[in-house]
């Protein structure tokens, strides 16, 4: 007699959502609508284009999900913290988990790309024994090393934005956002830019890039949402 076969499937276990945005509204001087009605969800692992021109809300909806501002309707999670409701000791705590990067860089200009490194890293208290080779490691993966004991006003573009990318991936965040990281540098060194956030995403971390350049994002095939006078007028890829 032949044994019985168990046909029953495996059970997989559910997908979380790492961002989840719900009915989002955020109105500027009383009743100019910046966002409207926006709903989104991101996984863990996702590279997310947002496009837009200049004013469609792509930098107002990155600022939500750092808690920078907050909506004035609707509900934002993030990394399971309920943005809205979330205590004021609690946004370093989310922060530490996020990488920003900003269009006009904002390294400090006084320090070299080391001391940069350094100071983000001693802000959120790593250990100083492991401060070297984690700044070591990231500007080897940048390919940035040469560079560590130059001042940013001796860096090209692209290399301020490298080192911007390099602060904000020192902290091995579980999401990179990047506001229009390729804004202010040359073509070659956008598209530099970009197969940097993509070898960072392969590694399983989440970007989320905002950009005008819609060709840019078509080119890389990843999901693209477009907000057109604060309103999501596409989700495709």
């Amino acid at each position: 007699m032949s044994a019985e076969t168990n046909n029953t499937p495996p059970t997989v276990p559910p997908v979380t959502p790492i961002i989840e945005l719900n009915g989002v509204f955020k109105y500027y001087q009383g009743d100019w609508p910046a966002l409207t009605d926006i709903n989104l969800t991101v996984y863990h692992g996702d590279f997310l284009f947002l496009l837009g021109a200049t004013g469609a809300g792509k930098t107002t909806l990155l600022r939500l999900l750092y808690r920078q501002e907050l909506p004035d309707a609707g509900e934002i999670k993030v990394l399971g913290y309920d943005l809205l409701t979330m205590k004021e000791k609690e946004i370093p705590m989310l922060r530490r988990k996020l990488g920003i990067i900003f269009q006009d860089f904002r390294l400090l200009p006084e320090r070299t790309v080391y001391e940069n490194l350094e100071f983000v890293l001693r802000a959120i208290n790593t250990q100083s024994d492991m401060i070297s080779s984690k700044i070591q490691e990231t500007l080897n993966q940048l390919g940035m090393t040469h560079k560590k004991n130059s001042y940013p006003y001796e860096l090209s573009g692209g290399e301020q934005q490298k080192v911007a990318i390099a602060r904000a991936l020192v902290k091995s965040p579980d999401i990179i956002i990047a506001d229009e990281p390729t804004g202010n540098i040359d073509p070659k060194a956008a598209e530099d830019i970009l197969n940097i956030l993509k070898d960072i995403n392969y590694q399983g971390t989440t970007v989320i890039m905002a950009t005008h350049d819609a060709e840019l994002a078509e080119r890389t095939r990843r999901r693209r949402i477009t907000l057109d006078a604060g309103r999501v007028v596409r989700d495709e890829g």
